[in-house]
């Protein structure tokens, strides 16, 4: 008998693999919820008018065409004080507004849609905004947070301690906290481990006692060696039982991406490695790109085993339950 080679193993090991993908993707059942998701107001779309338009009823529709029960719906207010865009008239009132225009458009779907809170956490109203939102019934659960939109810096210790006490606010009025961790694109913001240490060391602990989701696995779209740097951080910390993660989860919004392509394997060790329980499965869809059926369908392309599929189809963030 011939004796096997290492390429023979190879070639073996990676048919293998790409069988139980094919039997992940045929046999892994529908996301329980979509964590990641926006609507864009009547104001949001001025700010980019070429945003579609969609109301909860038509997410709600989405939803149902993929087989999905319930969608974390992220206020996009934070754009009104993002300072990659003009300046803004009257910005607080906008502000204002937008998160209103979210929580009424949440509460036409209570049943299945849950809305967070939107602000820029640099700005001076930021923590009345925070508390204002606490007070709303469509509003109450979380606060959505977006450090590249916001220009965020972690390596400027002032940006840090608003954002502390920002963090803080939120534990206080017990709302999770949503937040896309990289840095500003625009701006060529650094984005690694230092960042993910600082994220860890300095802004968890202000905010013990909610969720905090770190949107993307700290990615802003693609999946570059900065990245995988960041999560090993939290990989790390999660292994040695940090107490500090504890209620650190990640979401999967974005593996549709076309520069997530390429890195599947990569996304997929990401993932084992800080376990699949702290995964959840979000869209962070638009009426006309990658909604939620095709943000699945993505995400199954992973090189995943059914058991690994399933789960992160299965797990639903606590702040869901409450």
């Amino acid at each position: 008998m011939q004796r096997a080679t290492r390429r023979d193993f190879l070639i073996t090991a990676a048919g293998a693999l790409a069988a139980a993908s094919l039997h992940a993707q045929r046999q892994a059942p529908r996301p329980a919820a979509d964590h990641h998701q926006h609507l864009f107001g009547p104001l949001t779309q001025s700010l980019a008018p070429t945003t579609p338009r969609l109301d909860a009823h038509g997410l709600v529709r989405l939803l149902d065409a993929a087989g999905i029960g319930r969608a974390v719906v992220l206020s996009t207010a934070y754009q009104f004080g993002n300072p990659n865009r003009p300046p803004v008239e009257n910005e607080y009132a906008k502000v204002h507004a937008e998160n209103d225009w979210t929580a009424q458009q949440v509460a036409r779907h209570s049943d299945r849609l849950i809305g967070f809170c939107g602000v820029n956490p640099l700005k001076d109203y930021a923590e009345a905004e925070i508390r204002r939102c606490a007070g709303e019934s469509s509003l109450r659960t979380g606060l959505k947070l977006h450090f590249g939109n916001s220009d965020v810096q972690l390596d400027d210790p002032e940006h840090v301690a608003k954002v502390k006490a920002v963090f803080a606010r939120a534990n206080a009025v017990g709302m999770a906290i949503a937040v896309h961790l990289h840095g500003s694109v625009n701006r060529q913001r650094p984005h690694g481990a230092r960042q993910a240490t600082t994220f860890l060391e300095q802004l968890l602990p202000a905010a013990p006692d909610v969720v905090v989701q770190v949107a993307h696995l700290t990615s802003a779209g693609g999946w570059e060696r900065e990245v995988d740097e960041a999560m090993d951080v939290f990989a790390q910390a999660i292994r040695r039982s940090d107490a500090r993660t504890r209620r650190l989860y990640f979401d999967l919004s974005g593996v549709g991406l076309p520069e997530w392509e390429k890195h599947v394997s990569a996304v997929a060790a990401c993932i084992r490695q800080v376990g699949t329980d702290r995964m959840l499965f979000g869209s962070d869809g638009t009426a006309d790109f990658m909604r939620p059926v095709e943000a699945w369908e993505a995400c199954r392309q992973l090189p995943l085993t059914v058991q690994e599929a399933s789960a992160i189809a299965a797990n639903v963030a606590p702040y869901l339950h409450a």
